[in-house]
């Protein structure tokens, strides 16, 4: 079932126990689960929470891109000492926020109607920020910027991070990847999403990066307990990834010699 009005405009869908947001019919943006609201049914949106294995403990998350508000709603409820931001620039998705569940304004949520690439620019310093801000023609041109890319790492806290997810059927992937890179003088960790063509790039504004093994490790062993997704396989793909940064690092090294 799907109420559909057209001219690329958001909409609901539903098929069984799932509910989701859509702008074309054939490109998903959101999903919930309507018997578990407040899990995360895509592993992309849980990909994105490996944030917590460079940052277990945020006090506040700004999110770029409101969507169905997944990541909103876990962590409201599984982070209760954070406080949370989302910028959504289209007031036709916060208009559908009650269909999927996502609460009012309060102390710790608040939803800002703006374009994120202006937030950026003086928005506070978070602890983390995720940037999942595509629309109905994909990611907007200013989201994919240089200067984006750089305004975001002015924003963060000292040693906050940035959890951003990319498609890599946008034929402008690689470039959004090295501007990124640039950004944050290459202390970017990018790792695939096992629900499509999905990658989520974590990048560190501060200069711990990157974890050693045994950061990722023992904090993937504390959060395990408080979380209902599977962080030690997110550990598992960040740990991989490392490897092979590290990897390319000892053979630069060695050529060097």
């Amino acid at each position: 079932m799907s109420e559909r009005p057209g001219n690329d405009r958001p909409f609901v869908a539903e098929l069984g126990d799932l509910r989701s947001l859509q702008f074309d019919g054939l490109t998903v943006q959101s999903v919930m689960s309507v018997s578990r609201p407040d899990t995360l049914a895509l592993d992309y949106t849980r990909a994105m929470m490996g944030f917590l294995l460079f940052n277990p403990q945020p006090r506040h998350i700004v999110m770029i891109g409101l969507g169905g508000g997944s990541l909103a709603k876990y962590c409201l409820r599984s982070l209760p000492d954070a406080r949370f931001t989302a910028v959504e620039i289209n007031p036709e998705v916060i208009a559908l926020r009650e269909r999927f569940g996502i609460p009012p304004d309060g102390e710790r949520f608040q939803v800002v109607c703006a374009d994120g690439a202006d937030y950026v620019r003086d928005g506070g310093e978070p602890d983390v920020l995720l940037v999942d801000g595509f629309n109905a023609a994909g990611l907007p041109e200013r989201l994919g910027s240089a200067d984006f890319y750089a305004d975001c790492r002015r924003l963060l806290a000292p040693g906050g991070v940035l959890a951003i997810n990319h498609w890599t059927g946008d034929g402008r992937y690689a470039l959004h990847a090295a501007r990124l890179r640039e950004a944050f003088d290459g202390r970017v960790l990018t790792i695939p999403a096992e629900d499509g063509d999905n990658r989520i790039s974590f990048a560190v504004s501060g200069p711990s990066f990157p974890p050693s093994r045994g950061q990722i490790l023992g904090r993937s062993v504390a959060l395990a307990g408080l979380h209902c997704f599977d962080i030690a396989d997110i550990a598992r793909r960040v740990l991989a990834r490392l490897d092979r940064i590290m990897g390319r690092r000892a053979g630069s090294a060695r050529a060097g010699d």
